[in-house]
């Protein structure tokens, strides 16, 4: 079946954390118990919370200071630099409250996709993006404090132990038959990322990220990952979300990993025409007057202007110009999404010649980065032929 981790602070937590490792045992895990306590105490484990604090970089004695918070902070680290030492994790669970969760999900996040992930957690309802980012891992709402073992208890951690069990023995292919390919998407943009998909998928495994913010980030930590051969950044959107506050951003890193890994890349303008915002009444104040598209109850958005079309182009071509591999950017001239084009409420050609031209004037543009006009609405099929046969062409220079 392989190996179970199951991580913790046994000092607080450890009759339901033994209580895990029984049933995966009773299950046919092969289980290695993790102490992930701060305060020193001995705990029946396999590793022993001070074996794991000797892998942060500053030593032992960093971890152990006698603050709780600075103490949650450092075994984070040092949990983080032991797993990704460790060769033989097939999975982990881990349990905790708020601080026991800090300390566990960073470690967890640094495992590769599809690696079984699980937290059992008193803070897993609500917003827990800052646990997971752009990871996979599960987190398991633990309903009643992990603070004893009871009825609800004990079927919440029953349900995370067997469901860890089920993925070690039921293991997803891996697929590596075709090279992976990675494509960024939007609704707006759908048609176009969908075709070209279509076109590609004898020659790669098409892997299509939606541009929420998360999405941008899970592309390329695979990218980093070593995991994509190529990337198809259809939508690149997210970037208006950073530059203008919308609600969907990727961060400033956005596009770092292509330039880290120089992995072969084409890129597009797909939806900058747009900003994102929640419901219509969480428009900040100073949007209310503008150009606003209710996309469904929870989505509105905003049309980009063209200065702010100007910061946004600026912003790409700093990353394009950092990317040492091969790029092409293509700039769809008859519109960026299905909401820019003649008659659509986001047509705006003064605001998408303001991002072409900024992009044209400040890319330094080469043999091996170039960017590229096509006279065709970013999800004509048109357009979807030119951008595979630029793939192609990246992919083979």
């Amino acid at each position: 079946m392989g190996s179970a981790y199951v991580v913790g602070t046994f000092d607080t937590k450890g009759a339901e954390l033994h209580h895990v490792a029984g049933l995966l045992r009773a299950a046919g895990a092969s289980v290695v118990t993790v102490d992930l306590s701060t305060s020193q105490n001995s705990a029946d484990t396999t590793v022993a919370a001070a074996e794991v604090a000797v892998c942060h970089p500053e030593g032992g004695d960093t971890v152990f200071t006698g603050d709780r918070g600075s103490a949650i902070t450092e075994m984070a680290k040092a949990f983080t630099r032991f797993l990704s030492g460790r060769a033989d994790v097939d999975g982990v669970l881990g349990l905790g409250g708020s601080g026991g969760t800090a300390v566990i999900t960073p470690a967890l996040r640094q495992l590769p996709v599809g690696v079984p992930k699980f937290m059992v957690s008193t803070v897993a309802s609500g917003d827990v993006s800052a646990y997971v980012d752009a990871s996979d891992i599960a987190m398991f709402p633990s309903v009643t404090d992990v603070a004893g073992l009871n009825r609800i208890s004990r079927r919440v951690l029953a349900n995370a132990a067997h469901a860890l069990a089920g993925a070690l023995v039921h293991r997803a292919p891996e697929g590596a038959d075709k090279p992976a390919l990675a494509l960024s998407m939007f609704g707006v943009t759908t048609p176009c990322v969908s075709s070209v998909a279509d076109r590609l998928e004898a020659e790669y495994d098409p892997l299509v990220f939606h541009a929420t913010g998360t999405g941008g980030r899970a592309m390329e930590k695979l990218v980093d990952d070593g995991m994509i051969a190529a990337v198809l950044d259809v939508t690149t959107t997210e970037v208006c979300d950073l530059l203008v506050g919308g609600v969907m951003s990727a961060g400033q890193q956005r596009l770092d990993a292509i330039a880290r890994t120089r992995v072969p890349y084409v890129g597009s303008c797909g939806a900058l025409d747009m900003v994102n915002f929640g419901a219509e009444d969480t428009v900040p104040q100073q949007y209310r007057q503008r150009n606003l598209y209710v996309h469904n109850p929870q989505v509105t958005l905003m049309r980009t202007t063209p200065d702010e079309c100007r910061r946004i182009g600026g912003f790409l071509a700093a990353k394009l110009n950092a990317c040492a591999g091969p790029v092409r950017f293509l700039l769809p001239e008859g519109g960026v999404s299905l909401l820019d084009a003649p008659g659509q409420p986001f047509h705006d050609p003064e605001a998408d010649a303001a991002l072409f031209e900024t992009l044209e004037r400040e890319v330094r543009q080469s043999e091996r980065r170039r960017i590229v006009r096509c006279p065709h609405n970013v999800n004509d099929p048109e357009f979807a032929h030119e951008l595979v046969a630029t793939l192609r062409e990246v992919v083979d220079s």
